[in-house]
């Protein structure tokens, strides 16, 4: 069990106690709240901001709880009119608590606006994108050594014509109809990190056991990775009329599974994947490099932190402390952990932010949320207590 400051679990008893005078509600200037959130979301890092930011507003997970409706995450994603049913309820009850309409109540762009899908990394190395209790998993593709290599042998193929392979048939139809209407293709700048990718595409215990038995064929499914990354990108930014000299700058990972990866693996196997990728797509100082990773890593910051990242969303094992000590420029995403606050602990809610703003406040660069996912059950009650504690304990001094 996690053990609080006397101080911070008596000033979360305080907050309670005024919540539950004023009818559930946690006392809050929402107006002040908000501006003061507005301006230190521009750039947690800086001198000006008077209140640590808030991270924990525009997630559509909590829905269904929230309004007390099953979860049915496909039919959120597939059924666009009832998607927006719940988004506006969901909307008016967060107008009424924290005094703003937090999710986007548009509809989605319709598929005359849209260009046709292409292929994806996982496409290229042929593994299947399934939907299956509640999200989306990638089947694996190779089970054994000899499968391995002769998917490769397919990957390397494809990889001296990737255009071709990726780009449906309408494309360039589609390209000429959309670009006059002066709509550009959306950029490839988001991946499944490279150990979390080489898992599902080859299994866990296969993927470790490679490293470790035959470096040569894990060499190579490496470099194959990092290849088609870039390839990818390099094709679609081309289609958007981009050069690497114009292509805009930023690149982001999810990469979970690099926790079951030891440091000498992982700067065998998934450092070298970002660097490449960083050193194409964010080489300036200031240019966006992310990793989020929301388990146990904290083996892997020493190496990480030659990366140089801009933004991380680590797993709540680690402190803001360890993680600002490896990551000196990167705005910190966290370190709510995310059942704490999907059970509604409302109690550790605030002492988990006393402790992360304590940690933060002589730095900066903390944008305060989960540190993973935001999962339903989170509610609107608690991003009010949180945005409360926020306002009378998470001030910088002017």
């Amino acid at each position: 069990m996690v053990k609080f400051p006397e101080d911070d679990i008596k000033k979360a008893e305080w907050l309670l106690e005024q919540t539950k005078k004023n009818n559930g509600l946690a006392p809050l200037d929402i107006e002040k709240f908000w501006q003061d959130q507005e301006d230190a979301q521009k750039n947690p890092f800086s001198e000006k901001i008077n209140q640590v930011p808030l991270g924990i507003f525009y997630s559509w997970e909590p829905i269904f709880d929230e309004l007390g409706i099953k979860e049915d995450f496909w039919r959120f994603e597939n059924d666009i009119d009832w998607r927006l049913s719940l988004i506006k309820k969901y909307n008016d009850k967060a107008e009424l608590i924290i005094g703003k309409r937090i999710l986007n109540e548009s509809p989605p762009p319709s598929k005359e606006k849209q260009y046709p899908p292409v292929k994806k990394l996982h496409d290229i190395f042929e593994a299947k994108n399934i939907w299956h209790n509640g999200s989306w998993w990638l089947e694996q593709s190779a089970t054994n050594e000899i499968e391995l290599e002769n998917l490769l042998n397919r990957v390397e193929k494809r990889l001296e014509n990737l255009r071709d392979f990726i780009l449906p048939k309408n494309w360039e139809t589609e390209k000429k109809r959309l670009t006059e209407e002066g709509i550009k293709p959306p950029l490839y700048r988001h991946q499944r990190g490279p150990c979390t990718f080489a898992t599902s595409i080859y299994g866990v215990e296969n993927t470790l056991f490679l490293i470790i038995d035959n470096p040569e064929l894990a060499t190579r499914f490496r470099d194959n990775i990092t290849k088609a990354i870039l390839e990818l990108a390099k094709i679609i930014d081309e289609e958007a009329g981009y050069d690497q000299k114009t292509a805009p700058h930023g690149f982001s990972f999810a990469d979970d599974n690099c926790c079951l990866f030891n440091p000498e693996m992982y700067e065998f196997f998934g450092l070298p994947i970002l660097k490449s990728v960083f050193e194409r797509y964010c080489p300036a100082p200031q240019d966006w490099r992310f990793q989020h990773s929301d388990s146990n890593m904290a083996h892997l910051l020493p190496l990480l932190s030659t990366l140089n990242l801009s933004g991380v969303n680590f797993g709540p094992t680690l402190s803001v402390s360890e993680i600002r000590n490896y990551c000196p420029n990167a705005i910190i995403y966290g370190q709510l952990a995310p059942f704490t606050f999907s059970r509604n602990e409302e109690l550790n809610m605030i002492c988990e932010f006393l402790r992360d703003f304590r940690e933060a406040k002589e730095k900066r660069g903390l944008v305060f949320t989960t540190a993973g996912s935001i999962n339903n059950g989170s509610r609107l009650s608690g991003m009010r207590i949180l945005m409360s504690a926020a306002q009378m304990w998470g001030r910088y001094e002017q």
